[in-house]
């Protein structure tokens, strides 16, 4: 009887071990996974610093991340100006001007001495917040790729100049790119007559956005498209330029539509109005949400190696990463051309004239 006992206590503490491995290996899954999560949300995120990768110290199991700090400018009482370093990705808080500030979850808040970061019953943060004029990872890149094309073109340029109308170099590439958005996009969708005016800004157009979702596939990881200000900002220019060069025949289409019985009118009148505003809307919501999508598939495919940790599931994550980033690639140039072709389009709807 002591014997039974005895090996139901063993078993009972056998079972009770491998149930306390078993949780302990549950809680370093969904922490593995909380940390790849974390990691997907920071790449798809702007940041105040340029950061190419991190590590974890071993000791501490603190983040060290490698890269270079941008310029940080605050507009508070007066312009505020430091290096993103010091803030140390919110570890720091920064003192200026008799004034404390503190990086907080991508943003930057006044606090106390401490940097004490407090909120409201919703939860909401209640610092104030100073203007945010900074150069952020995002700028950063917007200004690179926009140095890379103004050096480019007008290498370009000077090589028709010098050459007898005959690109050379790097230009016999971009050469027939320029004459396929002049051919098959901007003249059908404007015009003959028209589409001149606005060739400078599709050309622009396309190979901005372009160059910038192949930086983000770059092992620079910047998500500059996917960001919604970014996209917002293109197709304000789209909206602006469409509304402010338009004819009447434009607006009459709108307010007083051709064709139309005119008891009728008044009821489109709104909806065509509205369409005024979609147009530029769908362009956004298009390329933000793809490019987005498009990253955080493709860093979700590159965590799934470190879950699985074998030959089999770490094989297949690899494979589909690498399929992924190939129709990523494509995507790239696709999303740039759908953009300008679109504009185009907008453009031409805004000087078409009543015989068309």
């Amino acid at each position: 009887m002591t014997y039974i006992k005895s090996r139901s206590f063993f078993l009972s503490l056998i079972l009770l071990s491998a149930s306390f491995a078993h949780a302990k290996e549950e809680e370093k899954k969904q922490s593995l996974q909380e940390e790849i999560t974390e990691y997907i949300y920071h790449h798809v995120q702007d940041s105040h610093d340029f950061s190419l990768f991190s590590t974890k110290d071993k000791k501490t199991g603190e983040k060290i991340y490698y890269g270079f700090p941008l310029p940080v400018i605050l507009v508070d009482e007066g312009i505020k100006f430091f290096m993103s370093s010091k803030l140390d990705h919110g570890k720091k808080v920064v003192e200026s001007s008799g004034k404390f500030y503190k990086l907080y979850h991508g943003k930057i808040y006044e606090t106390n001495q401490e940097g004490k970061i407090s909120y409201d019953e919703e939860g909401e943060v209640t610092n104030l917040k100073p203007l945010d004029l900074s150069i952020t990872k995002s700028v950063f890149s917007i200004l690179l790729v926009s140095m890379l094309m103004f050096m480019l073109f007008t290498s370009l340029a000077k090589s028709y100049k010098e050459n007898n109308q005959i690109a050379k170099g790097v230009g016999r590439f971009f050469e027939p790119i320029v004459i396929l958005i002049r051919d098959e996009i901007a003249i059908p969708s404007i015009g003959e007559n028209n589409y001149k005016k606005y060739m400078s800004f599709l050309l622009t157009l396309f190979f901005f956005i372009w160059f910038l979702n192949l930086l983000g596939l770059s092992p620079l990881g910047v998500n500059v498209t996917g960001n919604i200000a970014v996209t917002f900002g293109l197709a304000l220019i789209t909206f602006l330029i469409t509304n402010l060069t338009a004819n009447k025949t434009y607006w009459k289409h709108i307010f007083w539509m051709p064709g139309v019985p005119v008891w009728l009118k008044p009821l489109l009148a709104p909806i065509e109005l509205l369409g005024v505003f979609i147009k530029p809307f769908s362009l956004m919501i298009r390329l933000y949400a793809n490019i987005l999508a498009g990253h955080i598939v493709l860093y979700s495919l590159i965590g799934l190696i470190f879950i699985f940790k074998n030959l089999v599931g770490s094989s297949l994550s690899l494979v589909l990463v690498f399929f992924i980033s190939i129709i990523e690639v494509l995507v790239a140039l696709l999303q740039a051309y759908i953009f300008t072709l679109l504009s185009a389009l907008y453009f031409g709807f805004a000087v078409q004239e009543d015989d068309h």
